[in-house]
């Protein structure tokens, strides 16, 4: 019988030896919404950054609880958007471990770490309109879609990406 219990994942924070799932992330098959795969040098450059909260924001590796298996990322970073200070929210999981519900379990957790931290009021992430897994995992996570718009990612390649918003005041609304 299947289980119809959420998935239980918990996010670590980012170390040195997460180099080598930024590398799983990194293939033509997952990064083919955000603009295509990035360099080996550009790769190392955002390990780099992943690493120092103060460059990139607080970066996790996703795991899956019991197992302690690393499935995928998220994180929250710094991003004005609608006119003011907001944070960022991407996340990646894993093909092998994608269809299970990880990536709103992670999104939800990570709206939490946000939530916590207090600096902004609203966290916003940006799938390409295309995308539907990825926009479905904000829909399932609270987040209200907010407008469509050009958003650029990587540096200098911009997509057409759905808006998604959720607040973290608990006060609701826009």
């Amino acid at each position: 019988m299947a289980s119809t219990h959420a998935p239980q994942v918990s996010l670590e924070p980012w170390s040195e030896s997460d180099l080598d799932l930024l590398r799983r992330c990194n293939t033509p098959g997952m990064t083919a919404h955000l603009g295509g795969p990035e360099s080996e040098e550009r790769l190392v450059g955002r390990h780099r950054r992943y690493l120092d909260p103060e460059a990139n924001g607080t970066m996790f590796r996703i795991v899956l609880v019991p197992e302690g298996r690393a499935v995928g990322s998220t994180g929250f970073w710094d991003h004005a958007w609608g006119g003011g200070p907001a944070y960022e929210t991407g996340y990646v999981i894993l093909p092998e471990f994608q269809g299970r519900g990880l990536a709103v379990a992670a999104t939800s957790a990570v709206v939490g770490r946000a939530r916590a931290d207090g600096r902004h009021r609203f966290l916003y992430a940006f799938p390409s309109v295309q995308h539907a897994a990825s926009n479905a995992v904000c829909r399932k996570a609270g987040f209200e879609l907010v407008e469509e718009c050009e958003f650029e990612y990587p540096e200098g390649h911009f997509i057409r990406s759905n808006a998604w918003r959720t607040d973290l005041s608990g006060a609701g609304g826009r």
